[in-house]
């Protein structure tokens, strides 16, 4: 009987390979979760632009008598079926990241720290649908909004971590440029993080909280919004810093710098979104792209973290290392 491994379709064998997994495949599905908890984000973001964040008034039923959207006096069948659509997409995101601990753990030798890694993802895909029942039940209190989109970014990042450890080695890690130049990077992630959490601040305390019912944050708009763009201000610089360091160091690898580059790029078409959005009293589309960009340059930044250090592979041991059979 043939495995479905062997299928002479490529998009079959892709589909499968998570049972008989390569370095390349497992990189692949590490790259998918990547992919579907950050859409799974953004289109978060689109239940609450939308005002459907109590689409399914109840968790983890839609409606108190039914899992799936039925009429309901309150709530209007439209924004049911948006916030019932974003609830499904957990399985497909659940589905990934179950794949991804079956490839860790079939890979051939199994390698410990891409088991671990992988796990992050069913435990934290759970933690989040848990905490998205807390978000219904709270009727969209900012705070609880707020940590959803950051469990979403701790994901990510577990995602991330997932997809560099599989393209390397299990040998220490090994920085490939300057040591202050690393430290510098690590101090631009945090401060991508920082920019983050206000960024959530801001968004719990301006308009589209998701449903008329939600409350907001007591904060003056104003303030925060100006927070915001001093930390974008400090992430912006913190980027040219790093990048001028990249480039004027001959040793630093083409990657490293790469990165670095597509990180201003994606920071300076954010800027141009969220100052266009603030001018035009934040338009729901544009709130949209704003989440995206903000999801992408956390993506962004994770991937200069990884480019300034390496992983070589672990030599197995010798025969005469090997110890003796008992």
């Amino acid at each position: 009987m043939k495995l479905p491994t062997a299928h002479p379709h490529p998009l079959v064998r892709a589909l499968f390979s998570f049972w008989a997994p390569t370095r390349k495949s497992m990189r692949g599905w590490a790259l998918a979760s990547v992919v579907v908890n950050a859409g799974i984000a953004v289109t978060g973001a689109g239940v609450r632009v939308t005002g459907s964040g109590l689409g399914c008034p109840t968790w983890p039923r839609c409606t108190p008598d039914s899992f799936i959207p039925v009429a309901h006096p309150e709530t209007s069948m439209l924004n049911m079926l948006v916030e019932f659509g974003n609830r499904l997409l957990t399985f497909l995101v659940l589905a990934v990241g179950v794949a991804c601990v079956l490839a860790a753990m079939r890979m051939a030798p199994r390698r410990t720290s891409l088991v671990r890694l992988a796990w992050l993802q069913p435990a934290g895909i759970l933690a989040q649908a848990l905490w998205g029942g807390l978000v219904v039940n709270t009727m969209l209190n900012p705070f609880t909004v707020g940590m959803h989109f950051l469990i979403s970014i701790g994901l990510i990042a577990a995602c991330w971590a997932l997809y560099a450890r599989s393209g390397e080695g299990d040998g220490p890690a090994r920085r490939v440029t300057h040591r202050d130049i690393r430290r510098l990077g690590h101090v631009l992630l945090a401060s991508v993080f920082a920019l983050l959490v206000v960024g959530v601040g801001v968004s719990g305390t301006g308009p589209h909280s998701g449903d008329e019912r939600a409350s907001r944050f007591d904060l003056d708009i104003e303030a925060v919004a100006r927070l915001h763009a001093d930390l974008v201000y400090v992430v912006v610089g913190l980027t040219f810093a790093l990048l001028f360091a990249l480039h004027v160091t001959n040793s630093s690898p083409r990657a490293a710098r790469r990165a670095a580059l597509a990180l201003l790029g994606v920071e300076l078409a954010q800027g141009v979104i969220g100052y266009t959005q603030y001018f035009l009293a934040v338009p729901a589309a544009l709130v949209l792209l704003h989440v995206l960009g903000s999801t992408l340059v956390w993506i962004a930044a994770l991937r200069v973290v990884t480019s300034l250090r390496t992983r070589a592979q672990v030599p197995a041991p010798s025969p005469t290392e090997a110890p003796a059979a008992v």
